[in-house]
């Protein structure tokens, strides 16, 4: 199963907090420790003046990111009430109910940003998307518009519009859509795996090509080499993508597909039975209660004529999987065979 790139949209409705990072136990300042050092300071500044809407905001802003959402709400309201024409307290009372699942609010929020500055770019943006996650097309379209009036060049609107002409099946335009956006910003990170999968799916040589490039922005990826190593599986380059899940093994100690599918492939597409026992026996190390790696651990022993060893990888994926068609099917077989 190929690991989908596309970005979460909702994610796009709530802006990351500008913090300064502290120091972690190497020497470097973690981020919990920059964001109580902000609240501290935040409480303080607040205690001295508490009629400064701009510092409930920025308060909201932390509590936010430390997901106390029902503090973040309370200081966000306060700011309203004190200066209640201001599109900046809007937006982010938006990015409150959008993490709250409250979509109508977040839209009334976002629409009173733009009754108090019609052409803020942030609020036409987050609209955008937030229809898209609704699903009403006419008004993304209408929003996205908005939003290339004010800035020809804003990539993620561009991608954006790109998933809504996905979700309404007009592939070509999302293409189109996105390598704008790469053109446009050559470290699109999503915009290249979105452009990945699409083409992955026609079985396009091109895929490989936008999976590198995700991987020459973020080379530990685990998205981008996943599915960078599923297409080249998927497309019988076998030992590029063994090669492929070699390295996503050592980038994440922990990710037991990556091994599976080494075993898979040593399994089915170059019958090398000993290698596919290696690696689903790690794949079994990292998640033992996986009762595929048992089954397809036991059906390389079956091919090795290691029969009581393949019995007992069936008995124990069926174990962990009821009615596990595959491994009934096995066990019957290993009966005739073992009788014998």
């Amino acid at each position: 199963m190929r690991i989908i790139s596309f970005c979460a949209v909702c994610l796009l409705m709530v802006l990351s907090l500008a913090c300064h990072r502290g120091e972690d136990k190497h020497g470097k300042i973690s981020r919990e420790d920059s964001l109580r050092v902000a609240l501290e300071d935040l409480n303080k500044q607040l205690s001295s003046n508490d009629k400064d809407p701009d510092l409930y905001q920025r308060r909201a802003k932390v509590y936010i990111a430390v997901k106390e959402i029902n503090q973040a709400l309370n200081d966000i309201n306060k700011a309203l009430q004190i200066q209640p024409k201001k599109a900046e307290y809007y937006i982010t009372l938006s990015d409150i109910y959008m993490l709250m699942g409250q979509p109508q609010n977040c839209e009334e929020s976002l629409l009173k940003a733009l009754s108090v500055d019609p052409k803020n770019l942030t609020a036409n943006l987050k609209l955008a998307n937030l229809y898209l996650i609704l699903k009403d097309y006419r008004k993304v379209n209408e929003y996205v518009k908005a939003v290339l009036e004010l800035d020809k060049t804003n990539t993620t609107v561009r991608f954006t519009r790109a998933m809504a002409l996905l979700e309404t099946g007009d592939t070509a335009h999302a293409v189109g859509d996105l390598m704008d956006a790469v053109r446009m910003n050559p470290r699109y990170f999503d915009a290249y795996m979105l452009l990945g999968e699409l083409f992955a799916t026609r079985h396009d040589p091109l895929s490989a090509g936008y999976f590198n490039n995700a991987l020459r922005i973020r080379p530990n990826s685990k998205e981008a080499l996943y599915n960078l190593g599923m297409f080249y599986q998927e497309s019988g380059q076998y030992f590029k993508a063994i090669g492929t899940y070699e390295i996503l093994a050592r980038t994440d100690t922990s990710f037991r597909d990556a091994l599976y599918n080494i075993g898979y492939i040593n399994l089915v597409y170059l019958q090398d039975y000993s290698k596919a026992v290696e690696y689903f026996t790690k794949a079994i190390a990292k998640d033992p209660g996986h009762a595929e790696s048992w089954y397809n651990r036991g059906l390389s022993y079956e091919q090795l004529k290691e029969y009581q060893k393949a019995y007992d990888d069936y008995q124990k994926s069926l174990k962990l999987k009821v009615n596990f068609d595959k491994a009934i099917e096995g066990l019957n077989r290993l009966d005739k065979v073992m009788k014998k």
